[in-house]
């Protein structure tokens, strides 16, 4: 279902709300436009295609990475996944209780889980990437190739600069303190 509020609006709204605030418009533009597309796109392949199978887009996510990775351990495959190991853990309990999905002890280490496709995890994957992949050719139909390809490179830019930079700016904006703890959102019991 389309948004009831059109990006060019939000984008109005937005330039009419900052004013004569100081901001790089540009950069401010191409990083709500790469949130605004991961959502739309999300919401579009867990509407359609993985509807289907009865799967998340994180499950989904947890599954493609198994499967390209082959039989990693639990911490990369959040790391992979953008997942928290805690979330990772449902997701993994619920591929594993469907047969997709295997957990296993390392071999050397006893406190760490290896996760590996299931011959049915194999199987599902083999069925459902050719229809998501359909789905990835629908959502960039707007896009020539040589625009996706361009559009991909741009994206692999922005992911390298945070990965290989972002820690230290990190590091500068919080005068080398470390981060404080995320909160779930819930205000602390009085």
């Amino acid at each position: 279902m389309p948004s009831q509020r059109s990006i060019r609006q939000a984008e109005s709204l937005a330039e009419a709300k900052l004013g004569g605030i100081p901001v790089r418009r540009e950069q401010m533009a191409a990083v709500a436009n790469i949130y605004r597309a991961a959502s739309a796109v999300r919401q579009h392949l867990e509407n359609s295609v993985l509807r289907g199978s009865d799967l998340t887009w994180t499950g989904f996510v947890v599954l493609w990475v198994v499967w390209v990775w082959g039989e990693s351990e639990t911490r990369h495959v959040a790391e992979e996944a953008g997942i928290s190991k805690g979330t990772l853990t449902g997701v993994a309990r619920t591929l594993e209780s469907r047969g997709l999905l295997r957990r296993t002890g390392h071999p050397s280490d006893g406190r760490l889980v290896l996760l590996g496709l299931t011959d049915d995890g194999e199987a599902f994957m083999r069925e459902v990437f050719p229809a998501f992949n359909e789905e990835e050719a629908f959502v960039t139909s707007r896009l020539s190739d040589a625009e996706c390809r361009g559009l991909a490179d741009g994206l692999r830019r922005v992911v390298q600069q945070v990965e290989e930079e972002g820690e230290e700016r990190r590091r500068t904006l919080l005068n080398g303190a470390a981060p404080t703890p995320r909160r779930s959102g819930r205000r602390a019991r009085g």
